[in-house]
């Protein structure tokens, strides 16, 4: 089966000639349909810079990058992406927030004029379904942190996009709130079967969540540890209690903090 991503020896920098900074260096790695992946490493390894490569919003200095076989030149439609910070816009109420990639990503603009009443349907439909109901014509300011990132990822997720990208989406908020959403992020992953990239530098995040874990060098960022999480599913908040949890997150530190 063709992986649905695939890079090959790709590498990557900013700026160019002599002055360049290399970010990325060789990095192999697939991605499989429906695979949730979580890549952890010290800050600065490049992490949000795979990111970027992924998305095609940066291109590659070296190396082949596809997406289901064919290269990766631009930025890809079928991406949607959650950051630490919500950037709701504070004067969109919550559904209007989560309609706002409709009325950007084709074929949905065109038909938004015509039928906004089924896509403001769906978007309520999407925040019930992770806890919202009651709050969707509520402003950012008016929710909780986690309540505006619940809202951030229904944004990212009303075009159906095939990869949901995740940086740091939960390192702002309490630890209680944040286990929260991480069992909110496993259900909507479990039921929509979407594949995600999910950036952390918390190893019990990365553990709980994913089927592979990818741990990165200090910059320039390679990858030095492929980690398979066989942890059986659905895993609720007792599994992180375990000694084979442990082992795992003990198996990550010591990556991170033996290899520069």
């Amino acid at each position: 089966m063709t992986a649905l991503v695939s890079l090959d020896k790709v590498s990557m920098a900013y700026g160019r000639g002599a002055t360049a900074t290399r970010a990325i260096e060789e990095v192999t790695l697939d991605i499989a349909h429906g695979e949730f992946i979580a890549v952890v490493g010290p800050s600065g390894c490049g992490k949000s810079s795979l990111m970027k490569l992924i998305s095609g919003l940066h291109p590659p200095l070296s190396g082949t990058l596809t997406l289901e076989g064919k290269p990766i030149t631009s930025p890809i439609k079928a991406v949607g992406m959650a950051f630490q910070n919500s950037n709701l816009l504070p004067w969109r109420n919550i559904v209007d927030n989560v309609l706002l990639p409709l009325e950007i990503v084709q074929p949905h603009r065109s038909r938004m004029r015509s039928e906004r009443a089924q896509y403001r349907d769906k978007a309520v439909k999407l925040l019930e379904s992770v806890g919202l109901k009651g709050f969707t014509d509520r402003f950012p300011w008016e929710l909780s942190g986690g309540m505006q990132q619940r809202s951030s990822i229904c944004r990212a997720l009303i075009h159906e996009p095939e990869i949901l990208m995740l940086d740091e989406p939960f390192g702002a908020l309490d630890a209680f709130t944040r286990e929260e959403l991480w069992c909110t992020l496993r259900d909507i992953q479990a039921a929509r079967k979407v594949t995600v990239m999910l950036v952390t530098h918390d190893l019990r995040e990365a553990v709980f969540l994913a089927d592979t874990v990818y741990v990165m060098s200090n910059r320039p960022g390679r990858v030095i540890r492929r980690c398979s999480v066989n942890l059986p599913r659905p895993r609720d908040l007792e599994v992180t209690y375990t000694p084979e949890f442990q082992d795992i997150v003990h198996e990550l530190r010591a990556a991170i903090g033996g290899r520069h």
